[in-house]
Parts: structure tokens; C-alpha cells; sequence
């Protein structure tokens, strides 16, 4: 028979693995969260751009953007792949149709 100590010992152990393996089910989660949230504020400042650009109609001023430039120069002929949120530079002195993603 075992004692009762050995047996309060496995069960602690039993406790533990448990409460490390729901540590790391809720570490999963938080980061999947945290994903989700910057979706989400990005669809919600989306929907209210938008909004506001039809509120303003043709009438609006638009202010100049300012060109992001790129972190990595392009190479003369090499078509990048589009990355969700990127932004389409805008046509420059020299610019091809190469510099642009395919699917744009």
C-alpha cells in the first residue's frame, strides 16, 4: 500500500502538468488574440476612412501622402510579392511597371 504522502505527491504532480500545460494553451491564445485585435482596429480604421471620404464627397481636399521609401532598393527587373497593408508606391522618374507587385 502506498502512503499518503506518495500518493498527495503524485497527485501535486498531476496538478502541476496541468496547470503547465493550460499556461501554455493560454499563451497560444493570448498571442492569437492579440492578432485578432490588430485586425480588428485595422478594419475599424478602414471603415472609418472610408467613411469619412464619402462623407467629404469630391469636394475634399486631399492632403499630399508621404512616400514611404524603401528599406531595401529594388532591383532593376524583380517584381516584389504583395504583402497584406502594403502601400503602392507612386510612380517616380525612371519607375517601370517592374517595380510594382504581379498581382497590382
Amino acid at each position: 500500500m502506498a502512503s499518503v504522502m506518495g500518493l498527495l505527491e503524485e497527485r501535486e504532480t498531476a496538478a502541476r502538468v496541468r496547470v503547465e500545460e493550460l499556461r501554455a494553451e493560454a499563451d497560444r491564445i493570448l498571442g492569437e488574440l492579440g492578432a485578432a485585435e490588430v485586425v480588428l482596429e485595422r478594419r475599424v480604421i478602414a471603415r472609418e476612412e472610408l467613411g469619412e471620404t464619402l462623407a467629404a464627397g469630391g469636394d475634399a481636399v486631399l492632403a499630399p501622402v508621404a512616400e514611404v521609401p524603401d528599406p531595401v532598393p529594388a532591383v532593376a527587373g524583380e517584381r516584389k510579392a504583395p504583402v497584406a497593408g502594403s502601400i503602392v508606391r507612386r510612380c517616380g522618374e525612371g519607375m517601370t511597371v517592374q517595380a510594382l507587385a504581379p498581382d497590382y
